[in-house]
């Protein structure tokens, strides 16, 4: 070919697109996010350009580039249908990406008439060749993508939406993707350690901007819930449920707001409601889990609880916690949940196996895997009465850096099953060392210094006891 290889993929590099904006399919299950995006446009039509231009990304990551070229034509067909009057302005990351599908099919000269489209655009719209075009439709719409690609992305998401809304303040769209941003990174940050932000307010921008789209209501609703002001959450929820009595994204947060509240049956109802509108949603199957197994841990609270019945409800719990992961792989505390109702159902092999494969994931975070060595900790020493191999594990926990709520949660339950041993008169040397270790990993150096003295009082010569000791009193 007469274009060069080398100076096409420079000109890719410089494109604002799906390609270049690093979104990485180990982040995602494939599937379930083609799911996603098919509902999404099945139900919000207004916002086809964006989800078919990333579907046709997702079907590049799935090896199917024929098909990726026909969702960038219905993103094109959807343009003209929106913006008829500025095509060429809506049309660049559409034509990014279709510059970089035709180069990864090797048809460079097709790659590089795309390539030359969006460079003539630019010209005309920057007035100097050589600057990146920096319009915030474009940041939005990457913003858009960060956030279907899973939590790792949620703060550069913000960002997008921060930049785009810097240009247009009041814009509908850029206003509920921040919203949803902020949202995301709240409730990260509520269960991984970190600051809480001001979503609120965002949320209440985006419901006020975009009265159509009750998405925002629904999450209203739950932040209100979350901040104890359940009775004006449920005003958006009673609101939502008139507007859009059939939008599976708005059913599925008024089912969670009735679940966090108690009404398990009104959640599942509509649970099943949205199930039937969208039966891949694997969100959906998740929190239907959650229903029955909160039915579950109720009816064994009673005195005398049908055997049958609760039989039936642990059958379907599983079923819908199994689909979850059979669609989602790196949904990973759904591993959880699904190992901790075999153990309620004392399938105690069932969930040491979901448990390994779990933990033999080299794809989780830092705080996933935290929150997976907290659970397992407590399947050890409740289900399994192993006090040993649970403080193996909350120890594992504590070892890690991140800040969370479960590595919280590890070291007050690694704490209390030592102190109890220590206090019945159990304890030995050993038990002592390991307070006098979870105190210093917890950064409390007096307490662990006296800890370990008492342990080498009663083991003196034990080397990893002197050793810390020295290494905590030079550190003091």
């Amino acid at each position: 070919s007469t274009i060069s290889k080398y100076s096409l993929k420079t000109s890719l590099l410089q494109l604002e697109c799906h390609f270049t904006w690093v979104l990485l399919k180990k982040h995602v299950s494939l599937e379930a996010l083609e799911e996603t995006i098919l509902d999404h446009i099945k139900f919000l039509a207004k916002y086809e350009i964006r989800d078919y231009n990333l579907l046709s990304y997702v079907n590049h990551l799935k090896n199917s580039n024929e098909e990726a070229l026909r969702n960038l034509e219905k993103a094109e067909e959807a343009i003209q249908k929106c913006y008829p009057d500025e095509i060429a302005r809506r049309s660049l990351v559409t034509w990014g990406n279709y510059a970089w599908i035709y180069y990864h099919m090797q048809r460079y000269e097709e790659a590089q008439t795309y390539v030359s489209k969006v460079e003539n655009v630019c010209k005309k719209l920057s007035n100097s060749a050589h600057e990146k075009i920096q319009l915030p439709e474009i940041y939005a719409e990457q913003g858009w993508a960060l956030l279907r690609f899973g939590r790792h992305y949620y703060e550069r998401a913000r960002n997008c939406f921060e930049i785009a809304l810097k240009s247009e303040p009041n814009n509908a769209d850029f206003s509920a993707g921040y919203a949803i941003a902020m949202y995301r990174l709240k409730s990260n940050s509520r269960w991984y350690g970190g600051g809480v932000r001001p979503c609120l307010e965002a949320l209440k921008r985006a419901v006020e901007l975009n009265p159509m789209d009750t998405t925002f209501m629904g999450l209203l609703a739950l932040e209100l819930q979350q901040l104890n002001r359940a009775n004006e959450g449920e005003r958006y929820i009673e609101e939502g449920l008139q507007k859009t009595p059939d939008f599976p994204v708005f059913l599925r947060h008024a089912a969670n707001f009735y679940r966090k509240k108690g009404q398990v049956n009104k959640a599942m109802e509509i649970l099943q409601k949205a199930l039937a509108l969208t039966p891949n949603a694997v969100t959906l199957h998740h929190q239907i889990g959650l229903c029955y197994r909160f039915k579950v841990l109720q009816l064994k609270k009673t005195r005398y609880p049908s055997q049958e019945e609760m039989e039936n409800l642990i059958q379907l719990a599983i079923f819908h916690f199994k689909t979850v992961i059979d669609k989602k792989p790196v949904f990973f505390s759904a591993y959880c949940d699904l190992a901790g109702t075999y153990a309620i159902d004392k399938r105690y092999e069932e969930a040491e196996e979901i448990y390994q494969k779990v933990l033999q994931r080299n794809d989780l975070a830092c705080d996933e895997r935290q929150e997976i060595y907290f659970n397992y900790g407590h399947f050890q020493q409740f289900h399994m009465k192993s006090e040993s191999k649970a403080i193996k594990y909350y120890i594992e926990c504590l070892k890690m850096e991140t800040d969370s709520y479960q590595k919280k949660r590890c070291s007050e339950a690694v704490e209390t099953l030592l102190k109890q041993k220590i206090e019945s008169g159990l304890g030995d040397a050993n038990d002592i060392g390991t307070l006098a270790l979870v105190h210093k990993l917890n950064g409390k150096k007096q307490e662990a210094i006296e800890w370990y003295e008492e342990a080498i009082a009663l083991d003196p010569n034990n080397e990893e006891y002197l050793n810390a000791l020295t290494e905590l009193r030079l550190s003091m």
